[in-house]
């Protein structure tokens, strides 16, 4: 297949082509208006047919239409245009209430299963009062963050969590504010995620990959702001995610800056994925994850990448697609 059928194949995937008698309108794809197809003739009025003489893309962009809209016995399919009206579902509210009003709960009594195996760190020893467990420290931190409320509100909600026997001392709100600036708390936390999304290996095996940023408490100089390359008075980090299709459970997550490009995360994601046990079918990502290096890594782990091409995307000599400054 050469670049006019794949150029083609691509303008039959992506756009509907209804013909007008024997004659197709294909739309340009650098968006400058439509030429005209004639399937019996094999001739376009694009500027490449009328140069060489040769089949177009747009003509291989209609041939893939009608090969594809003809049965087996070799009659072809005549496409109608339909109204296509927004399907809608019912609530099912009963469900909805409960899962609502027994929500963090449910969460207190999940995170508490997830935090009591952790293993402790070295026990300190020395003059002042001795550290609370890892499992305090983690429970403490992840639900502070989950109830979005001050330190100070938040104080009765680590009281309630005491008498239920999900913490075994209770922390002071200070105490937690530090807890969320240790740095060494990342690798347990990452591996709650891991084991959190372990029941599910069975299920998932369709996978997407994104980002989203969120602001964070700290802001910068105005100074800095004002004369410096920084866009935004708060600072704000970005969090890299691979997300199950399915049931929409986290595998793997990697925190970044806020300015931080998406496209050297993708790797990494998608190969502890991988470690954690996923058998993984498919990999969709946008087009600021397109190129060589990440497509392979989806395809070595023996799943397919769907990740879409961009304007300036151009076959190798290898067969793969990317972008040019990368091939």
């Amino acid at each position: 297949m050469d670049a006019r059928q794949e150029k083609g194949l691509q303008i039959a995937a992506t756009t509907k082509l209804v013909p007008e008698g024997n004659m197709w309108l294909v739309p340009s794809q650098a968006g400058k208006g439509k030429y005209v197809v004639d399937a019996d003739a094999n001739q376009c009025t694009c500027p490449d047919f009328e140069a060489r003489q040769t089949t177009c893309k747009h003509i291989y962009a209609v041939s893939f239409t009608i090969e594809r809209e003809t049965t087996a016995d070799g009659q072809t399919v005549v496409t109608e245009t339909l109204k296509v009206t927004r399907k809608t579902y019912t609530q099912n509210w009963p469900a909805y209430n409960a899962a609502q009003t027994h929500e963090k709960s449910e969460l207190q009594a999940l995170l508490y299963e997830l935090c009591k195996n952790l293993p402790e760190p070295v026990e300190r020893r020395g003059k002042g009062r001795p550290p609370l467990c890892l499992s305090d420290i983690i429970f403490s931190s992840v639900t502070k963050i989950y109830s979005t409320i001050s330190g100070r509100r938040f104080a009765t909600d680590l009281r309630e969590a005491k008498q239920r026997g999900y913490l075994a001392h209770l922390p002071h709100y200070n105490s937690v504010f530090k807890y969320l600036e240790s740095d060494a708390l990342t690798p347990y936390l990452n591996e709650l995620i891991t084991l959190s999304a372990a029941p599910l290996k069975s299920i998932e095996s369709d996978f997407a990959v994104d980002s989203s940023g969120f602001s964070t408490g700290q802001f910068m100089r105005w100074l800095d702001v004002k004369y410096g390359t920084k866009e935004d008075r708060r600072q704000w980090l970005k969090l890299h995610l691979m997300v199950g299709v399915k049931t929409n459970i986290v595998t793997s997550v990697e925190v970044s800056d806020g300015y931080a490009h998406d496209y050297s995360f993708f790797k990494g994601l998608v190969d502890r994925t991988a470690k954690n046990g996923f058998q993984m079918k498919e990999v969709s990502a946008d087009k600021g994850y397109l190129g060589a290096s990440n497509m392979l890594a989806t395809l070595q782990h023996g799943a397919i990448p769907y990740i879409p091409f961009k304007t300036n995307s151009v076959p190798d000599s290898r067969g793969s697609y990317g972008p040019k400054s990368e091939l």
